[in-house]
C-alpha cells in the first residue's frame, strides 16, 4: 500500500503556497479556484466535475500564492546545449576558458589572414620569401631590436606604433613584444615534397594544443627534422600563438596536414620510413638499435596517447628510458628527448 502524499486530497499536509513556486498541483487533484457553479459536467451523485481551461491560464496578481513574477531576460539554459555544440563533444583545448584567448580571429582581421607577433616570429617571417605579408606594426624600441636581428631592407615598410596599440588589438595577455605582422597562412606542403627533404619525420596524432604544436616544431628544427606532420581534422590552425611558441621554426619546418593518419604512416612506409610509436609501454628508445633508418617518430595526445589504429601501424612501439619518480612527460618534452636520442646514431 502506497504511503500517503503529502500533496493528495485527503492525505498529509494540505498544500501550502509558502515557497517560492507556489502549490503543487497533480492531474484530478480539487483546486476550489478551478470549480464553477455552471459546469455543465457532472460526476457520481450529481457533483459537478472539475473542469480544466484548454486556453491559457490568466496570470496571478502579484502578492496571490504561486505567483512568480515575469521571467528575467537574457538568462540561458544551463542544462540545453547551446546553438552549434553538443552534450558529448569535449570543448577543443584552446578553447578552455582556462587558456588565454586566441587572438588571431579578431573581428578586424581580414578574411584569411592572421597576426603573427614575438620578435623570433615576425624576424623569421620577414625573412621567408613564401610568406605573403600585409601590415607590419612595430614600437619604436622593437624596430631597433628587429633591425639587429633581421638588417633591413625588408620586404614591407613598418608602421611605428604605441605599445598601447597593441595590446588593443592583441589584447593585453599577449607577449607581442612589440612586434606584430599582418600575414596570410602558409601553403601545406605535400607529402613528395617532405620526402625530399633530409632527415627524421614527426607524426602527431590528434595533437590539439597549439603552444605544444609550437614547441615540437622548434624542436624539430633544432635536431634537424624534415617536416612535421598532424591531421588535418583534430589539429590546431596555424595562430600566432603556435608561431609564437615555434620562435620562427614554423617558417622553415613544413607543417603538413594529412586527412588519414594511418593511411598517411602506410605512405611513409612505402617509402623507406621506420614509423616508430611513441608509447611508455613500448621497449626503450635507442637511438643505435635504428642504425641508418629513417625514422618517423609517432606522438599521441597527452593523456589519450596514441589511438588503436595509429597504434598497430607503427612498425614499432618505443617509450623513453626515465630513471626518476615521474613516468611520463609533456608531449613537446618527449619529442625533444626522442629527437636528441636518435642524434646519438651518430
Amino acid at each position: 500500500m502506497k504511503p500517503p502524499h503529502s500533496n493528495r486530497h485527503g492525505g498529509g499536509r494540505p498544500p501550502s503556497g509558502g515557497g517560492p513556486g507556489g502549490p503543487t498541483r497533480h492531474h484530478g487533484q480539487h483546486d476550489d479556484r478551478q470549480q464553477r457553479p455552471n459546469n455543465p459536467g457532472h460526476g457520481q451523485g450529481g457533483q459537478p466535475h472539475q473542469v480544466r481551461l484548454q486556453g491559457p491560464r490568466p496570470p496571478r496578481p502579484e502578492g496571490q500564492p504561486g505567483h512568480q513574477g515575469p521571467r528575467p531576460q537574457g538568462k540561458p539554459f544551463h542544462n540545453r546545449p547551446q546553438d552549434g555544440q553538443h552534450r558529448d563533444r569535449p570543448r577543443p583545448d584552446f578553447q578552455r576558458p582556462d587558456r588565454p584567448r586566441d587572438h588571431d580571429r579578431r573581428p578586424d582581421t581580414p578574411r584569411g589572414a592572421l597576426w603573427l607577433y614575438g620578435l623570433h616570429a615576425v624576424a623569421a617571417a620577414l625573412a621567408n620569401p613564401s610568406r605573403r605579408l600585409r601590415h607590419l606594426m612595430l614600437t619604436e624600441e622593437a624596430q631597433q631590436t628587429l633591425a639587429q636581428r633581421q638588417p633591413p631592407p625588408w620586404p614591407l615598410a613598418p608602421e611605428q606604433v604605441e605599445r598601447g596599440r597593441l595590446d588593443h588589438l592583441l589584447g593585453r595577455d599577449i607577449a607581442h613584444q612589440g612586434a606584430a605582422l599582418l600575414a596570410d597562412p602558409l601553403a601545406t606542403p605535400s607529402l613528395q615534397h617532405v620526402l625530399e627533404r633530409p632527415g627524421p619525420l614527426i607524426v602527431l596524432d590528434q595533437v590539439t594544443d597549439p603552444r605544444n604544436v609550437g614547441a615540437i616544431l622548434r624542436s624539430a628544427a633544432a635536431f634537424g627534422v624534415a617536416a612535421v606532420i598532424t591531421q588535418d581534422r583534430n589539429a590546431p590552425e596555424e595562430t600566432g600563438a603556435l608561431a609564437k611558441a615555434a620562435s620562427g621554426a614554423l617558417e622553415t619546418i613544413p607543417l603538413l596536414r594529412a586527412v588519414n593518419i594511418a593511411r598517411t604512416l602506410i605512405a611513409l612506409k612505402a617509402a623507406g620510413i621506420w614509423t616508430v610509436g611513441l608509447d611508455a609501454d613500448g621497449a626503450t628508445l635507442s637511438g643505435p638499435a635504428l642504425g641508418d633508418r629513417r625514422v618517423a617518430l609517432v606522438l599521441g595526445a597527452e593523456g589519450e596517447g596514441l589511438r588503436r589504429l595509429t597504434r598497430e601501424t607503427c612498425d614499432e612501439i618505443a617509450g623513453l628510458r626515465m630513471p626518476g619518480k615521474m613516468d611520463s612527460l609533456n608531449v613537446s618534452a618527449a619529442a625533444t628527448v626522442a629527437l636528441y636520442e636518435l642524434t646519438r646514431r651518430a
